[in-house]
């Protein structure tokens, strides 16, 4: 069974990731009813950490969002929410569903798990070096825009020593032209 199969039926709700009974029942190739039967025989298996049942708003969301990917509803619950499987859940699945499809999909739900697991970690090691690059990038437009600052204020200084030094010229032309009175013995 891919791993990618298993994956995109893992949801986050109420800050968990988890898997619904249905999505299970049909790895298992089992009926939805027979896995909520199995579960609710051994209800001391699975605490609130272990496995929830949705609320009606929580399964309407969930449902809806299934029925605007894949086109078609793959689930009608009429008078039970399904129940949602942590991974810890999951692996005691296998301690109630005895069979041999089940201990191999429990496997390979661990897998797909520890994957997401994976994949999650490295995005969020990606995002912190992103912000760490934009906070790099923040600093140098800050120098640059000081860079930019001091430069037009050397820039201002030397029109200013430029015009005081075009000014003494202008006036040193006009003393040039006059003949100097003497000092001393002539």
């Amino acid at each position: 069974m891919e791993l990618q199969v298993i994956q995109n039926k893992i949801y986050e709700i109420r800050g968990q990731r988890v898997m619904l009974d249905f999505d299970l029942a049909e790895l298992y190739v089992t009926e939805t009813r027979l896995l909520k039967r199995a579960v609710r025989r051994n209800m001391d298996r699975f605490p609130e950490d272990f496995m929830f049942e949705l609320t009606k708003e929580e399964a309407n969301n969930l449902l809806s969002n299934r029925v605007s990917q894949n086109g078609t509803p793959l689930y009608n619950f009429s008078a039970y929410a399904p129940f949602a499987f942590t991974q810890e859940g999951i692996a005691m699945l296998s301690s109630v569903l005895r069979s041999p499809i089940a201990i191999q999909v429990n496997i390979n739900i661990m897998r797909a798990f520890v994957k997401t697991r994976q994949y999650i970690l490295e995005s969020n090691q990606t995002a912190k070096e992103l912000a760490e690059l934009k906070l790099q990038l923040r600093f140098l437009q800050e120098d640059l825009e000081s860079l930019s600052k001091d430069h037009e204020s050397y820039e201002q200084h030397f029109d200013d020593i430029y015009m005081a030094l075009a000014e003494l010229a202008n006036r040193n032309k006009g003393k040039e032209n006059k003949p100097r009175n003497r000092i001393g013995y002539v």
